[in-house]
């Protein structure tokens, strides 16, 4: 059964059937073939995966993030970045950071944190004299913030397919996004001192208090939804409901460039974008419980334990593998599929789940920015109009800086619970 269903999986991937259309149609292989189980199976199973209240989050955070970018949030988050940091050298570089971090904080992904930040800053990058390969690496590095910072759609389905708690795995996810931004930020300005980049990047930067001023509804908006789900106020599906009910009143009533048009479009995309992900929810719950019913897990789990004979050295396995894995399986689906399987282990170890859910999406979101199925790559590249060859050499050392920081994640546990013992522990 487990042979088939792998060999299957893996046939449809090197077909280019869409991932979520491969799991099913590989669950349904080896139930209808390779055991006695009916096919119903596979409609009950799919339903149950969806069944899940915490799972509504997932595209009505995406909503948000859509609607927040077409009312002019990012424009006035990335005024606001400028005026922090704009002054220095680099600090055009730096400002693209800093207005990530910001935006993921709305958005909860890191697609979306590249198309609404890089039409903007990738531009105004190349007309300050940086490199637009640098221009667009800089942008993809930056946006794989929102896969760290809360809200993160990542993380909520690693507490779905966990049953671990999304509130304290957000949480968590506030160190290793500051680490991961601290750490491109120190990088970008020995660059710009280096390579000579970024000289003028204040000539047109607003006063800061002015710039605070304009931008003050986009940034209240994470406060209001995290200081709800931390204050005891709402639970992060409900939070997800009132950022939406927030994004739409800011963009019309208070910025006034949410047009009926623009919110038609954002239910567009959110729409498609949702239905991508539930589609691989679906899948990834089928197959998910197909090889756990064969056995699989505890054959592995006795095999790492006999591989690997402390928690350290079992650490660094999962990183290598979930490297590779990130390469060429989206995000979505490899936790959906993994950390049913690799988190039982990890906390046979004696790692914690919540540390071992940034693990996992830390190291999936390297993912993001390596080919060749990078999805922030690909979206860099189209905003900046440039192939996959001119951005890869500059985009090396900053893969190289964030593996940096995933070793640091994954071997320093106070980076990614440190606010959790605070907060809940």
């Amino acid at each position: 059964m487990n042979a088939a269903l792998a060999f299957s999986l893996i046939t449809l991937f090197a077909l280019a059937v869409p991932i979520g259309v491969s799991l099913v149609l590989a669950s349904a292989f080896g139930i209808h073939f390779f055991s006695t189980v009916p096919l119903l199976l596979v409609a009950q199973r799919v339903f149950t995966s969806l069944d899940s209240f915490p799972l509504l989050a997932v595209p009505l955070f995406i909503l948000s993030g859509n609607l927040m970018a077409a009312g002019g949030i990012s424009e006035r988050l990335v005024d606001l970045a400028k005026s922090m940091v704009g002054g220095i050298q680099g600090g055009l570089a730096c400002t693209c950071v800093i207005t990530c971090m910001i935006f993921a904080s709305v958005s909860g992904s890191s697609v979306a944190t590249t198309f609404a930040i890089g039409v903007i800053l990738i531009p105004a990058m190349v007309r300050h004299g940086y490199p637009v390969g640098t221009a667009a690496a800089v942008q993809a590095s930056s946006a794989e913030l929102g896969v760290l910072i809360p809200p993160s759609i990542p993380l909520i389905l690693y507490g779905v397919a966990t049953e671990t708690s999304i509130g304290q795995l957000f949480l968590a996810g506030i160190g290793p996004g500051l680490l991961v931004a601290a750490a491109l930020f120190i990088y970008l300005l020995i660059l710009c001192r280096i390579k000579g980049y970024g000289k003028d990047d204040g000539l047109d930067s607003q006063p800061f208090f002015r710039a605070l001023r304009r931008s003050f509804w986009a940034i209240l908006m994470p406060f209001i939804v995290l200081g709800g789900i931390y204050g005891g106020v709402f639970t992060p599906t409900e939070a997800s409901a009132v950022a939406v009910v927030y994004a739409l009143v800011v963009g019309m009533f208070v910025y006034r460039v949410l047009t009926l048009r623009k919110i038609h479009e954002a239910l567009r995309s959110s729409a498609i974008s949702s239905t991508v992900i539930m589609i691989i929810i679906a899948g990834a719950g089928l197959f998910s419980f197909l090889i756990t019913r064969s056995g699989l897990p505890s054959i592995v789990a006795e095999w790492v334990q006999e591989m690997f004979t402390n928690k350290w050295s079992f650490l660094l396995a999962v990183n290598v593998f979930l490297f590779m894995v990130g390469m060429f399986i989206e995000t979505s689906a490899a936790i959906l599929v993994l950390a049913p399987l690799l988190a039982p282990i990890a906390i046979a170890y004696g790692v914690d789940p919540v540390h071992f859910g940034l693990i996992i999406v830390v190291n999936l979101a390297l993912g993001m920015i390596t080919p060749p199925v990078g999805v922030n790559l690909f979206a860099a590249c189209a905003v900046a109009r440039i192939s996959l060859q001119t951005i890869i050499p500059p985009l090396v050392p900053m893969v190289l800086v964030v593996m940096g920081c995933v070793l640091l994640v994954t071997y320093v546990p106070f980076i990614s619970l440190g606010l959790v013992e605070l907060f809940y522990r």
